[in-house]
């Protein structure tokens, strides 16, 4: 479990890294997005790898590791907008409130990925790339019904998990695609 919780750490900085500096870049535009257009864009992106992976080719030179990255932080995202609310009007956020932000929902996210290695003995290993885009997929499709639903279930749970396993799912892609 040790070297998932240092492969984990080191996917973590990098797509923290790149978050950090679109945020110098373009600030907290991204909080005028609502819950259906990040569960989109997600979608956008894990279709392109699915697309790319059915394909065995591509005609945009960024490939599936800059889509995995794009899925984790924007599911960091849609945890923050969860977390705080929609913003109705374009409002700059601090960057270091930000930032605190988007640690507590990786240290969310690290909590869930180590409790459920522990039960399920790191099954992802012996996982396809293909069978965890395939998974991103179906939560995607699992969140568009909630939100169809006005965010209500009946057993089943809310968009927050599913955007905590699809941001994990990626972790996991991107560990096995840095092999």
């Amino acid at each position: 479990m040790q070297k998932t919780i240092i492969e984990y750490d080191s996917i973590i900085k990098k797509c923290k890294d790149i978050f950090a500096k679109k945020m110098k870049d373009y600030g907290s535009a991204w909080r005028i997005l609502r819950i259906s257009s990040l569960t989109d864009q997600i979608f956008i992106k894990a279709q392109r790898i699915r697309s790319i992976e059915h394909k065995g080719c591509q005609k945009i030179e960024e490939g599936s590791v800059n889509e995995f990255i794009g899925i984790v932080n924007y599911a960091i995202i849609g945890l923050i907008q969860l977390d705080i609310g929609v913003s109705e009007q374009p409002e700059e956020m601090n960057y270091d409130d930000v930032m605190n932000i988007f640690e507590k929902h990786v240290n969310i996210a690290k909590k869930l990925m180590l409790d459920k290695n522990h039960d399920y003995g790191e099954a992802w290993r012996d996982m396809r790339v293909s069978s965890l885009t395939d998974l991103i997929l179906q939560k995607l499709l699992r969140v568009k019904q909630i939100e169809d639903n006005q965010g209500s279930t009946l057993i089943s749970e809310g968009i927050d998990a599913n955007y905590l396993d699809m941001l994990n799912y990626s972790v996991f892609a991107l560990i096995k695609l840095n092999k």
